[in-house]
């Protein structure tokens, strides 16, 4: 993408972006997101009712009897965008592609959370982390992760989501808000590695589709492409029996996506790219509050 044509693409998200995250979280963004995030404050002697996994083992070893950890909730959060890059966010059939809603959609949480003065990462992922920016503060670092939104190219097409979370977790040691923005259309099995992650940080899963990944048109012979493994087909839309199979396709998905999130206790956001987001992110605050 050329200079200019970024910058100008920048300056239009932000200016959409940032009215957007003001409206929506203006006063009420910590309530929504804030998740479970405690900060270390100090080490006494066990009182009853203290929870047993904030015994400090060390500390009651040294002095031979038990001391529990003292946490506060913390005032600042850190955000974590986990945004996929493989090469199914390239579709789009209705008002945008489902890769411009991912970029619309971090770039509000991200102004949103600048505005309440919390540190913003960006996590870009495929079946490998194709590349990681630390958490900052600040419009500067802000417009920066919308440049890369925009203008990232990844080295892999295809998808894992169990990398994003397993790295999450070794990785980003202070406890933080992490959204993880895909379409999860991903064949392996990432419910382990989701359920330890949301152990570790407050885990919400935003999943962005399109119209005809839910149901196919009747328009008689289609050229089919899979993006993520090079395939060809064509395809006799015009079949009941093609149309009830996708359908299937897309509701075993969804089943199995919602599945893993229940069970794993994870916040989810579904978001089709004909649809408003900001009043999908609502409901979802709505929930939480």
């Amino acid at each position: 993408m050329e200079t200019s044509e970024l910058i100008g693409k920048v300056r239009k998200i932000e200016i959409k972006t940032r009215g957007l995250s003001s409206n929506i979280f203006a006063g009420q963004y910590h309530t929504a997101f804030k998740g479970r995030g405690m900060a270390f404050s100090e080490v006494r002697e066990y009182q009853y009712g203290d929870e047993p996994r904030d015994i400090d083992w060390n500390v009651t070893a040294r002095m031979n009897k038990p001391y529990s950890k003292v946490f506060e909730e913390e005032r600042e959060l850190t955000v974590m965008l986990m945004v996929d890059v493989s090469d199914s966010l390239n579709f789009g059939t209705q008002v945008m592609m489902k890769r411009e809603m991912v970029t619309e959609i971090a770039a509000t949480l991200a102004f949103a959370a600048i505005e309440n003065n919390d540190k913003v990462g960006l996590l870009f992922f495929s079946d490998r982390i194709e590349k990681f920016i630390p958490p900052k503060k600040g419009r500067k670092h802000i417009l920066h992760l919308i440049r890369e939104l925009l203008d990232f190219q990844p080295e892999s097409n295809s998808t894992d989501i169990t990398v994003p979370l397993e790295y999450i977790t070794g990785a980003v040691k202070k406890r933080c808000t992490a959204f993880l923005l895909s379409d999860f259309i991903d064949p392996h099995d990432y419910m382990n590695a989701l359920t330890i992650a949301n152990r570790k940080h407050d885990i919400v899963a935003i999943r962005v589709y399109d119209r005809r990944m839910e149901e196919l048109p009747d328009v008689g012979l289609m050229k089919l492409y899979d993006s993520e493994s090079g395939q060809e087909m064509f395809v006799d839309t015009s079949s009941v029996k093609v149309r009830s199979a996708h359908k299937k396709w897309f509701d075993d998905n969804t089943a199995r996506l919602q599945d893993y999130l229940t069970r794993s206790c994870v916040d989810y956001v579904s978001v089709r790219t004909d649809q408003d987001y900001v009043k999908a992110v609502m409901r979802q605050k709505e929930k939480r509050n």
